[in-house]
């Protein structure tokens, strides 16, 4: 019996200062693992578990063909969640090019990521655009 060899698609997502690598393998037994640890284990906040499952939600039985592994550094923990998702979204898009439209129309932000940064902060005051207040009197 000859076995079908496993394709496997590396994608990359980022929000904020948090980047999740996923490496997507199929046809696999539908397992997740985020720095290998199942989702259960990996948060017990179920707003959180929720984001990282929409993708696999959407993807419908095609989630449960593919293993897919992510590793997340950096950021907080909901900017982790959000680039979990859209590292998701992107590999299962590029398996099934019609996820790619049900995605975008779902949310763009899925397969787009957010490109906006923290501002430095500036001399002078607490934060980026706050400044000490001068009396005039």
């Amino acid at each position: 019996m000859a076995r079908k060899k496993k394709q496997v698609i590396n994608t990359k997502a980022k929000k904020k200062r948090a980047v999740a690598r996923a490496a997507i393998h199929y046809p696999g037994s539908g397992t997740l693992r985020i720095n290998g640890y199942t989702l259960d284990a990996y948060t017990q906040n179920k707003y959180i578990r929720m984001i990282i499952e929409e993708p696999l939600v959407l993807a419908g039985d095609l989630a449960g063909k593919v293993d897919i592994y992510v590793n997340v550094e950096g950021g907080g923990f909901m900017g982790q969640a959000v680039a979990i998702r859209g590292a998701i979204a992107k590999g299962l898009a590029q398996i099934n090019e019609d996820l790619r439209d049900v995605y975008m129309q779902y949310d763009r932000t899925l397969l787009v990521d957010d490109v906006r940064r923290v501002e430095p902060k500036k001399p002078l005051g607490r934060k980026a655009r706050a400044k000490k207040q001068t009396s005039y009197r």
